[in-house]
């Protein structure tokens, strides 16, 4: 995998998590780590210079976080001018895995998931990793399996994220009985989950998989799978999603409620 892991940073806690989570991801891949502060600043009379040295501070100090975490990660700093959402979209372009905060710095409280991330998830050109500050560092990586064709990119990236991490893979499909049509039974989406994974165990022989056929409300169930998991990883959308909507249901309700890191894999567009 990849040359460039890019980590959008904004001076909260939350941000300084993904930078951290950011590093420990290059390190694995072998990568450069880019550390990048948008500057959405407002307008400002021309007589009135913008002062950037607290934010040069803020870099900084999320940069040497991340070199405490990963020494032998080659990190830079970039201060972009723009609004947080066009920059990190325009970052991800050249990047192979941009990892965001859940929270931003002016998130309301409750908030679970800051706008700035939700809208990034949505646009990236890249995979996009939200980190969480609680995310545990053992157990499996999850993996949302639907067989859908936009999710087939979602399977490729969690085998090589559980390869990576030396970890479980827990490969998890949701169907709800009550509504799969006659002839489709548990027999079927046990069918769908091994064709999905077909291929990729021999990419992978490392990587322990663990199938599981599952019953009842999607977002539920794996949300609930997230309380163990070190990272869930989804597609951007899957079955039945509507043409032109960015992010399917079940990926929103994974970046608001996991209860771990999430990431949510378009693919190149």
């Amino acid at each position: 995998m990849g040359n460039l892991v890019v980590a959008g940073t904004d001076g909260s806690s939350s941000s300084f998590a993904a930078v951290e989570t950011a590093a420990g991801e290059a390190r694995r891949r072998h990568a450069d780590l880019r550390v990048v502060y948008a500057l959405n600043w407002p307008v400002r009379p021309m007589y009135s210079p913008l002062d950037t040295t607290p934010i040069n501070r803020l870099v900084s100090e999320a940069a040497e976080r991340a070199r405490s975490v990963a020494p032998g990660v080659t990190v830079t700093e970039a201060m972009v001018p723009g609004d947080t959402v066009s920059v990190l979209e325009a970052e991800s372009r050249e990047a192979d895995l941009l990892v965001l905060g859940a929270r931003g710095a002016g998130g309301l409280l409750g908030m679970l998931l800051g706008s700035t991330a939700a809208s990034v998830t949505a646009h990236s050109r890249c995979p996009v990793m939200v980190a969480r500050e609680e995310s545990p560092e053992t157990g499996p990586v999850v993996l949302c399996v639907d067989g859908s064709p936009a999710s087939e990119a979602a399977v490729g990236f969690a085998f090589a994220e559980a390869a990576l991490r030396g970890a479980e893979l827990a490969a998890v499909h949701v169907w709800l009985p009550d509504y799969a049509p006659p002839g489709t039974g548990v027999e079927s989406a046990e069918r769908l989950l091994a064709q999905a994974l077909a291929g990729h165990a021999e990419t992978y022989p490392d990587v322990t998989v663990r199938r599981e056929v599952a019953s009842g409300e999607v977002r539920e169930v794996l949300i609930e799978r997230s309380r163990n998991a070190q990272l869930v990883v989804t597609g951007a959308r899957g079955r039945g999603g509507f043409t032109g909507l960015l992010l399917g249901s079940v990926s929103q309700a994974l970046l608001h409620h996991a209860h771990s890191s999430v990431a949510v894999v378009r693919g190149r567009t």
